[in-house]
Parts: structure tokens; C-alpha cells; sequence
């Protein structure tokens, strides 16, 4: 029996997302003829199974990163919709 990715993978206690993240990582490969067994995948892997622990201040400094992109967002929303209303009444 030839060692395909659906027998390497298949049992790895990964969520479902991890799951397709890999299932799609070497559907790509596989689909440009390259090689999926390759040291990025299994690096992946490696920190699916056990991800770096995140130090408090870089947590914080996410957290606080996350904050700033959602309030842009919200503005960028906000603004979209005052030039559409200002356009429909023009």
C-alpha cells in the first residue's frame, strides 16, 4: 500500500480547519505537480499540534492590533455607506 497523505494525516488530532488547511495545502501541490510530503507541511503540522506559547505582552499587542483593524473597519463601513446614501441622493 503506497503512504498517500489520506493515511499520513487521517488520525492527527486536528480540528476540522486544521484538517482542510492541510487537506488544501497538498491538494495545491499535487495539483501544480509538486511534491506535498515536503518540510513546510510537516512544519505546519508541528505547530498545529503543538502552536508556540504566545508571551502576555505579544498577546496584548495582538489583542490590541485586532482593536485597531476592527474600529478601521468599522469606520471604512460607516463611510462606504455615508457615499452611498449621499450618491443616491444626488
Amino acid at each position: 500500500m503506497e503512504a498517500g497523505p489520506a493515511h499520513i494525516y487521517s488520525r492527527l488530532p486536528l480540528s476540522a480547519e486544521q484538517d482542510s488547511e492541510i487537506r488544501h495545502y497538498i491538494h495545491g501541490r499535487q495539483r501544480n505537480g509538486l511534491p506535498w510530503d515536503t518540510a513546510e507541511l510537516r512544519a505546519m503540522v508541528a505547530d498545529m499540534l503543538e502552536p508556540p506559547e504566545i508571551v502576555d505582552e505579544d498577546r496584548q499587542a495582538l489583542s490590541g492590533s485586532m482593536d485597531k483593524e476592527r474600529a478601521a473597519a468599522l469606520l471604512d463601513g460607516e463611510r462606504e455607506r455615508d457615499e452611498a446614501h449621499l450618491g443616491s441622493t444626488c
